[in-house]
């Protein structure tokens, strides 16, 4: 029997794939991180089925049900909020049914900076503005930041940074970007995107401390950093210009 490692995206049950859908719909046990997984996700649970808030639980607890229902022959669905490639706690858990012989798969989830995104209405990517994202996050009591990943570091680059899990450090964030970017950069801030509760606040380096002293947020806030969140007089792609050669249009439809 399998664990299905499951992306549940960022808050809205319907912005969960197909695929992690169906799956959570046919496996009689599921281990969902309750503190930030949807209740609606639940929903898509088959009747009957041990459902397991992990929030409370240390690793070993988790890899212990894990192994009972495996034991038992029960699939396991394995829900984390967001996509699993981030900030998952995932890599810690495969390692343990690696040495446990306990096969896994896993299933893509929409990310919060997607959904963040797309709550601001804004490409994150313009041409010739920004080419690049970074998701990065500052230290936290549950992992220190590598040396080298300091949002200085990042900040030279003059990239679009997307910052998570930072939105109680925010004066520290402001000090180490402002010298790079300027104080007038736009910022904004995503509360809780895509939730019902959700709450966007825009700004610039200069005021958005201030601003969201108006309003405080918790952690489920992204700080999104970068001249592309406000950018308007940005060269258009040449992807659809009527002239520009390429694989699906030679000579420019001409």
């Amino acid at each position: 029997m399998t664990v299905h490692f499951i992306g549940a995206g960022p808050g809205a049950a319907d912005l969960l794939t197909i695929r992690g859908r169906d799956l959570i719909a046919r496996c009689p046990v599921c281990l969902y991180a309750g503190s930030l997984v949807p209740k609606g996700v639940l929903a898509y649970c088959p009747d009957g089925a041990r459902i397991i808030d992990t929030a409370p639980l240390s690793l070993d607890d988790i890899i212990a049900e894990m192994k009972s229902a495996h034991d038992a022959g029960f699939e396991v669905a394995r829900l984390h909020s967001g996509d699993l490639s981030v900030w998952s706690a995932v890599g810690e858990q495969t390692r343990r049914l690696d040495a446990l012989g306990i096969p896994y798969d896993m299933t893509p989830g929409v990310p919060a900076f997607a959904a963040a995104a797309s709550a601001l209405k804004r490409e994150l990517t313009l041409p010739e503005v920004a080419q690049s994202l970074v998701l990065t996050r500052t230290s936290g009591r549950a992992s220190a930041m590598p040396e080298r990943e300091k949002l200085a570091t990042f900040a030279q680059s003059g990239a679009t940074l997307a910052i998570h899990l930072s939105i109680h450090v925010l004066p520290r964030v402001v000090e180490e970007l402002t010298p790079f970017y300027g104080p007038e950069c736009p910022v904004a801030i995503v509360y809780r995107a895509s939730w019902p509760d959700e709450r966007v606040l825009r700004g610039v380096l200069a005021d958005i401390e201030a601003r969201a002293a108006e309003a405080p947020m918790e952690r489920t806030a992204l700080i999104l950093v970068g001249p592309s969140l406000a950018a308007e007089a940005f060269r258009e792609s040449a992807l659809y210009d009527a002239g520009y050669d390429r694989r699906f249009r030679p000579r420019g439809g001409v």
